[in-house]
């Protein structure tokens, strides 16, 4: 036992070896949960691990679309805690910027496996593992680019719209057993997005009323907040959290 009392509950979140994923895990595990964490790169993955704490922390490595690694992932969660009350799907990829018309197809779909596809799966295999019988909660990590124009990224933003529809299927069909919401960031400070603020940072953090860009902590608190007893009549929403930068929308 660790200082934080353990809440008894279990979370499984792809894509946490860094960024917005490492940043839940950490908002999680500090409330008690144990945690299962996955990323493609086994190393990240052994130290993200250590650094949350091996204790109460697991780590699976494997490609977030690959069915077997989904199988996996959740058998060994359930292997070592017994249960998988939330699942949080944050695995994702942006490999392609240009425009719409010159849209390589075969990237769009490896875009749409990874970010889409990857996420009902982990799904399905909750649902099946624990939630059907159980009950819990899914938190699936969208974007503003899925609710808004994101030109140069349309793959991405185009994935994350049809994220934020998954979301209410889940929702609308897991309940009332699980609550199944999305969290929409804008730009938040990672390694994923650095090409978006990278040596221009005071610069992009003007655009924002609260004068900051995202922090993965920001994700991490609302993530928990949409898996606690405090959310517990919210389901099929998506949260924008985005430093109020859609406030300026329509401003010239």
């Amino acid at each position: 036992m660790t200082a934080v009392e353990l809440s008894g509950k279990v979370a499984l979140i792809t894509g946490a070896s860094r960024g917005i994923g490492y940043g839940v895990a950490e908002a999680l595990v500090a409330r008690g949960d144990r945690v299962c964490i996955t990323g493609r790169n086994e190393d990240a993955l052994k130290e993200a691990v250590e650094k949350l704490g091996a204790d109460r922390v697991i780590g699976v490595a494997g490609k977030a679309h690959d069915e077997d690694h989904q199988a996996a992932a959740v058998a060994r969660t359930m292997e070592a805690f017994g249960r998988v009350d939330f699942l949080v799907n944050n695995a994702g990829t942006n490999p392609v910027f240009g425009p719409i018309a010159e849209l390589d197809l075969n990237v769009a779909r490896k875009v749409f496996e990874t970010n889409v596809i990857s996420a009902l799966g982990f799904a399905q295999q909750t649902w099946k593992a624990w939630q059907r019988e159980n009950g819990g909660a899914i938190v699936n990590i969208s974007s503003v680019a899925g609710v808004s124009p994101s030109p140069f990224i349309a793959a991405y933003g185009i994935s994350k719209a049809a994220m934020i529809n998954l979301t209410v299927q889940l929702a609308h069909e897991f309940a009332p057993k699980v609550r199944v919401n999305a969290i929409a960031p804008a730009v938040v400070k990672t390694q994923f997005a650095k090409a978006l603020y990278e040596g221009r940072e005071e610069e992009a953090a003007a655009a924002y009323p609260l004068g900051r860009l995202g922090m993965p902590s920001d994700i991490g608190g609302t993530a928990a907040f949409l898996t606690s007893e405090q959310s517990d009549w919210i389901t099929g929403q998506t949260l924008v959290v985005d430093g109020g930068i859609f406030l300026n929308a329509g401003v010239g």
